[in-house]
């Protein structure tokens, strides 16, 4: 078994393919944030169509969270992370031919299908490939893909497509998928541990009613998750044109905030596993969260006096970004709770399907700016990022737990 061996060149393989596979499906998803300005001036669409666009790319990834989920327990973690990176490759590709509002949702929504696949049955492998005294630090340094993803796309939106347009960038974002997918499909291994305990068949009602001592945990993760989403949301879809639009920034300025808010992120994200095999999971999630939300005030309430005080601005959006590195312990919690034969469901579930709530959330955001400023209304982001710091010290400390031991029965 891969995780009772010390760690070598088969778990070194596991990390950098699903590293990649993450940083350029995040990038994938996040890259309209960036793009939307010229996409909207090219197509004429109204900031309420910006909005559909936006939610329902994060309502898809519940979609294809939920539908890989299933076919990951079922068909194994390889085959399903292959063909989803296929799957939001191909959606990026086609999104730089769309010429309406109705081509570029249906574009938008076939990426957001593979983007949401992906995440849970990466997740799973790491979990079930790493020693036990590893597993939160590799997770942690696969998730460094999410703000790298946003990094790359802070820079392709804010400083590449004023030379080549928006079309040409999603057709150039497109050709790392396919790489990535050719290198898993001759270099990933598959889990050993789904082999062991996989059932190959779909969940009945009997393997459902066995997870009834769960319930409260799956609720738990749900509430959490669901907090942390909006949080995370909250302060990336609409961000790039606040910064633009109320603050009068340029595309190059905004996109280097943005950019400095990505930075922050590696650094959250690459040290989070690091924190949180050695003072617990629970500590790490709750401090990470408050560091967010405390980097989300200058940037929104407080412009006036972050404005006046040099340096401050940039410090604000890197905290913030540090704080997102709570996502890196997401995979690791959820999967240290829950048993082999249902975690790659329960994954792409809670994940995706608190992101896919996130349809509603652009549409809020364009509704409460008009009621109480577009500033306040992204400082609700702090909000949701304490409830998530505080909600977690209700789940059990899963810290150096042997992935064998879930399947023996419930630890709380």
């Amino acid at each position: 078994m891969l995780n009772e061996q010390p760690v070598g060149a088969n778990h070194y393989r596991i990390v950098a393919l699903c590293f990649a596979a993450w940083s350029f499906d995040f990038y994938d998803l996040l890259l309209y944030s960036f793009l939307l300005i010229p996409i909207a001036r090219d197509l004429r669409l109204s900031p309420t169509q910006s909005s559909v666009a936006l939610g329902l790319a994060l309502a898809m990834t519940a979609a294809g969270g939920v539908a890989f989920g299933f076919l990951g327990d079922r068909f194994g973690r390889k085959p399903v992370i292959i063909s989803t990176v296929l799957i939001y490759g191909f959606g990026t590709l086609v999104c730089g031919v769309a010429h309406s509002f109705a081509q570029l949702l249906l574009y938008r929504s076939f990426t957001a299908i593979g983007v949401g696949g992906e995440w849970a049955a990466g997740q799973s492998l790491i979990a079930e490939t790493m020693p036990p005294a590893y597993r939160a630090r590799y997770a942690a340094y696969v998730q460094v893909g999410a703000p790298l993803g946003g990094l790359m796309a802070a820079w392709f939106g804010g400083y590449l497509e004023p030379w080549i347009g928006w079309r040409l960038v999603f057709a150039l974002s497109a050709v790392p998928a396919f790489v990535v997918a050719a290198a898993a499909m001759r270099w990933l291994p598959e889990s050993d541990v789904w082999r062991r305990h996989a059932t190959r068949r779909w969940l009945d009602r009997a393997e459902l009613r066995s997870l009834a001592p769960y319930h409260r945990i799956v609720g738990l993760l749900f509430v959490i998750l669901l907090v942390n989403s909006e949080a995370y949301w909250f302060t990336y879809t609409w961000m790039p044109s606040y910064l633009r639009v109320t603050r009068g920034l340029g595309a190059a300025a905004s996109s280097t905030l943005m950019m400095r808010m990505q930075l922050g992120g590696i650094v959250g994200y690459a040290v989070f596993g690091r924190v949180a095999d050695y003072f617990g999971r629970r500590p790490a999630l709750c401090g990470f969260g408050l560091l967010m939300a405390l980097g989300l005030l200058p940037a929104t309430m407080c412009w006036g006096v972050a404005m006046r005080i040099p340096g401050l601005l940039s410090i604000a959006f890197v905290m913030a970004g540090v704080g997102t590195g709570t996502w890196a312990g997401v995979g690791p919690m959820i999967a240290e709770l829950l048993p082999t034969r249902v975690r790659n469901t329960a994954l792409g579930l809670l994940l995706n399907v608190t992101r896919g709530i996130q349809f509603f959330t652009p549409l809020a955001i364009t509704f409460g700016a008009a009621c109480i400023g577009f500033a306040a209304t992204l400082a609700c982001g702090a909000i949701f990022s304490v409830a998530g710091a505080a909600l977690v010290w209700l789940l059990p400390e899963t810290r150096g737990r042997a992935m064998e031991e879930i399947e023996l029965g419930v630890r709380s």
